[in-house]
């Protein structure tokens, strides 16, 4: 069932925690999919390493079938590649979705993207989505037709405004558009245990009885490690407090898709 990973804010870790559960899940056996709605193409470049800049099959390629009056119809695999990882695939971004969204707004392609998770969902047993820090139509798009969403949270005051505005403008999608759309967790990231404003923001959320995951994330620079090599953690070092973290949280989640 897809996931959608999604913070308006940037830099609050979307692409890291994205391919780092969906590493896990296919590490698990889970036949999986990340598919990269972000121009800046981080998800990519953190799964494919030195190969995201050649010429792919990509994200973009299929909002172009999309906007195309060809008879033939290309099933969405068909914008997908391997990743050097088993059973973990990627549907990468490209730097043309940014010149493409005004003609797929303009020609009301929203539910596209919806239907491609449909067919996925015959092939992958877990689908991730990475998506843009904004509430653009790719945003949209995903969370039309998304099971539900993560968000990712970093404790600052800046972080927390955004939560409340998100969590408004994910209510209203699911009001409008996908009624079953669930905000399945926020995940803590980058949290300082020993400092006391992270906790206490924390707690706040907790009692205001806003989903908040445990375990929290830390910082780690095992991470910037993990980028530069183009491994996510489980790969890089399964033994790390930070991976046995996400394995964790990937467990959370899992408990929740089952009950």
């Amino acid at each position: 069932m897809p996931l959608v990973v999604f913070n308006q804010k940037g830099g609050v870790g979307k692409s890291t925690i994205t391919c780092n559960l969906a590493a896990i899940s296919a590490s698990e056996g889970l036949r999986t999919l990340v598919i990269d709605l972000d121009p800046q193409g981080n998800s990519s470049a953190y799964l494919l390493g030195e190969t995201a800049s050649e010429e792919h099959p990509s994200v973009a390629g299929f909002f172009e079938h999309c906007l195309s009056y060809s008879l033939r119809t290309v099933p969405p695999t068909e914008f997908i590649v391997a990743t050097p990882h088993e059973n973990l695939d990627l549907m990468p971004s490209s730097p043309l979705l940014g010149e493409m969204e005004g003609k797929l707004e303009s020609r009301h392609k929203l539910y596209k993207l919806r239907e491609a998770l449909q067919q996925l969902g015959a092939t992958y047993d877990r689908i991730y989505i990475d998506t843009p820090p904004a509430l653009n139509f790719y945003t949209r798009s995903a969370l039309m037709g998304a099971r539900a969403c993560l968000i990712p949270f970093d404790c600052d005051e800046f972080a927390r405004k955004a939560l409340y505005t998100l969590l408004d403008n994910v209510a209203e999608i699911r009001a409008d558009h996908n009624p079953g759309l669930v905000v399945e967790g926020i995940v803590v990231n980058q949290f300082q245990p020993r400092a006391n404003l992270p906790q206490r923001m924390v707690d706040e959320l907790v009692a205001e009885g806003l989903p908040v995951l445990q375990p929290y994330l830390t910082s780690s620079v095992k991470v910037r490690e993990s980028h530069e090599q183009s491994l996510p953690m489980i790969y890089l070092d399964p033994q790390h407090k930070l991976t046995q973290a996400m394995v964790a949280l990937h467990g959370v989640l899992q408990g929740l898709r089952a009950a």
